[in-house]
């Protein structure tokens, strides 16, 4: 059975009160839009950056924004949650349940990195000798069990790490991590080393992107295909986000028909997330498939449609007003090529840019490049 996984990305929240607790407002709305998606997201994910200051205050706005969150509530801590040279506060403000290291979900193995306490207080991102090799063991259990694909969460991209960023990224790259979920830029963007997806959501009170509307990302995983959508806070319900097969951009394994079908006939997996959503159909090549919901899948929807050619194609899953449109790449068999080694696993220069329908800019803002000195 293939397992499917889905996460709300609120970014760095940044809560102050120095801004009228801008971060606080926004991350309750995003908690109250959830109550209406009874099935379909398995966990809310803070990726750091949490408190600006890292502040007892801080942390309670925190805690009271997310007492009436449906799902679990899963973070890690950022360089401004380890202001004060230790995360003290940090550990003190946030339940234990909600910082784990490892935890199994809806069959992926999801790994939470704490990527500033190593370093020296500010940007110095890296991980200490303990983390690594806590990170190498449950890397290689995850290799030993084929059934768990890896994820791992951690507040910057490797590029952005003082040491041993591009070796970071090599492990992620051989172990199969399938997505890499961060934050800190301030700004959304998609890294695709050509094995890993890393993903960044812009922050919910300090947004860098001109015109950037505050909002979540939703963020999938099926079969090892990574999905990745952004929704301003006043996007109505239902959410259409297609799983598989993976868009053209977003490819990393090319020989698998789930990234990559050959001709003939292509199953489509789509995630509808809302109450009372309509039945979601699919379109392409001038005709429509309905699709018939996944009993073995909360909020998932699947129809087997045919491809006659290889080639670049468009797909959409629409339901109701909502709808997910992708490029889909396919080919034969016999043409699917070789993997290499990555070159410059993790980097930034893997950008995938602009994305419009994703609210990706392709601007590449953010502290640590053109944005405001936050």
């Amino acid at each position: 059975m293939t397992s499917s996984i889905t996460w709300v990305h609120v970014g760095d929240v940044h809560a102050d009160a120095a801004d009228g607790w801008q971060g606080i407002d926004r991350l309750e709305q995003v908690v109250a839009r959830l109550v209406d998606v009874p099935e379909g997201i398995d966990f809310l994910f803070l990726p750091g950056d949490n408190a600006n200051h890292a502040t007892p205050e801080q942390y309670t706005e925190i805690r009271a924004a997310l007492a009436g969150a449906r799902v679990p509530v899963l973070t890690i801590p950022g360089d401004h949650d380890f202001e004060d040279g230790t995360l003290a506060a940090y550990r003190a403000g946030t339940p234990p349940d909600w910082r784990p290291f490892s935890r199994v979900i809806a069959g992926h193995r999801c790994l939470f990195l704490d990527v500033v306490s190593a370093g020296a207080g500010g940007p110095d991102f890296r991980l200490g000798a303990g983390q690594r090799d806590r990170l190498a063991r449950a890397l290689a259990e995850s290799d030993d069990d084929a059934a768990l694909t890896p994820l791992v969460f951690m507040h910057a991209f490797p590029s952005d790490h003082a040491d041993g960023g591009e070796a970071l990224a090599t492990l992620f790259a051989d172990a199969g991590v399938a997505f890499v979920d961060t934050g800190h830029t301030h700004y959304n963007e998609l890294l695709n080393d050509g094995r890993t997806v890393y993903g960044a959501t812009r922050s919910s009170a300090q947004i860098e992107e001109e015109g950037g509307a505050p909002g979540y990302s939703v963020v999938s995983v099926h079969g090892g295909v990574p999905s990745w959508t952004f929704r301003p806070l006043d996007a109505g319900w239902p959410h259409v986000q297609i799983l598989s097969p993976a868009d053209v951009r977003l490819i990393t394994r090319p020989y698998h028909p789930c990234h990559v079908p050959a001709p003939g006939e292509v199953e489509v997996v789509a995630r509808v997330l809302g109450q009372g959503a309509p039945a979601p159909t699919v379109a392409f090549g001038g005709e429509a498939w309905p699709m018939q919901r996944d009993a073995a899948h909360a909020a998932n929807w699947c129809a087997t449609i045919t491809v006659p050619r290889a080639g670049l194609h468009r797909l959409t899953v629409a339901s109701g007003d909502s709808r997910d449109t992708i490029e889909l790449l396919v080919r034969e068999r016999k043409d699917a090529p070789k993997r290499g080694r990555p070159v410059a696993p993790g980097n930034a220069i893997h950008s995938i840019g602009a994305w419009e329908s994703r609210h990706l800019f392709g601007t590449r803002l953010g502290p640590n490049a053109n944005g405001r000195p936050w």
